[in-house]
C-alpha cells in the first residue's frame, strides 16, 4: 500500500512513540511541509530537536518534547483571520493551550502569529 499523506504518518508516529514512552522517532520520506511543521513545533517546545540525515534515503530523526497530542487536519480547511478563533476552540483544549499550524502566503506559521499578521490560510495540523 502506498502512503499518501506523509505529514499525517509522521504526526501519528510521533503520537505512537509518545504513548510507548520513547523519546525518538524516524520519519521517512521527508518533505518541505514536514520540516516546516517540525520547525514550528520546535519553536513552541513540542519537539526538542530534529535533524535530517541522508545516505541512501532522506529521513528525519525527531526527538520529542512536551507533547500531549498532535494530528494533521484533513480536509485542509481554508480560514480567514476571523475564523481562526473558532477553529482554535474546535481543535485545541483551551484558549492558551496548543497551536494550530496554518499554511499562509507568508509561509507556515502558528495561529497566534497569523492573527498578529492579519492573514488567513489553510489549516495543516494542531498540537498541544
Amino acid at each position: 500500500m502506498v502512503q499518501r499523506d506523509w505529514l499525517s504518518a509522521m504526526l501519528n508516529d510521533m503520537m505512537n512513540c509518545q504513548k510507548a514512552g520513547k523519546m525518538q522517532t524516524i520519519a521517512m520520506p521527508v518533505s518541505k511541509l514536514m520540516l516546516g511543521v517540525l520547525e514550528i513545533m520546535k519553536k513552541n517546545g513540542y519537539v526538542s530537536d530534529f535533524r535530517v540525515e541522508e545516505d541512501k534515503f532522506k529521513r528525519v530523526i525527531i526527538t520529542l518534547g512536551k507533547l500531549n497530542k498532535c494530528q494533521s487536519i484533513r480536509p485542509r480547511f481554508f480560514v480567514t483571520v476571523d475564523e481562526i478563533e473558532g477553529y482554535a476552540r474546535r481543535f485545541l483544549p483551551g484558549r492558551a493551550i496548543g497551536i494550530l499550524i496554518i499554511s499562509t502566503p507568508k509561509g507556515l506559521i502558528d495561529h497566534k502569529e497569523a492573527i498578529e499578521k492579519n492573514t488567513g490560510g489553510g489549516l495543516v495540523a494542531y498540537c498541544y
